[in-house]
């Protein structure tokens, strides 16, 4: 499974993308969670204080906004203590044409090395 985000400032412009390829996550919700904690540590590289972080799972992000704990409430809890430290950090359900960068880079590198692929400044040839 590879999972990615995608980094633009508010004009849209490329800053970053970052991608973890794994082996052995086959619940799409619990990649999608990991996605977002992806984007944060992302956030997190490029010293971004304030993030919006949209995601097309709505199980995710209510899990994100809610105190209950879950299959990957662990990740839950990264993911808020890593909220903490910005300025500013949201997460948004939204369809997926607003993060179609991150869907097409993640299947780009399905088959490529396990681990964390990052790129700063140049967008990744997909």
């Amino acid at each position: 499974m590879a999972l990615a985000a995608v980094a633009r400032d508010g004009r849209g412009i490329f800053l970053g993308a970052s991608a973890l390829v794994l082996n052995g996550i086959t619940d799409p919700e619990t990649a999608e969670v990991l996605a977002c904690r992806e984007g944060f540590v992302l956030a997190a590289d490029l010293m971004i204080s304030r993030v919006r972080i949209a995601s097309d799972c709505a199980g995710a992000v209510q899990s994100l906004e809610g105190s209950e704990m879950s299959r990957y409430g662990h990740v839950i809890r990264e993911i808020k203590a890593a909220m903490a430290s910005f300025e500013e950090a949201v997460v948004v359900y939204e369809g997926r044409a607003s993060n179609i960068d991150a869907h097409t880079l993640s299947r780009s590198l399905i088959y490529k090395s396990e681990g964390r692929h990052v790129w700063f400044f140049d967008p990744p040839d997909r």
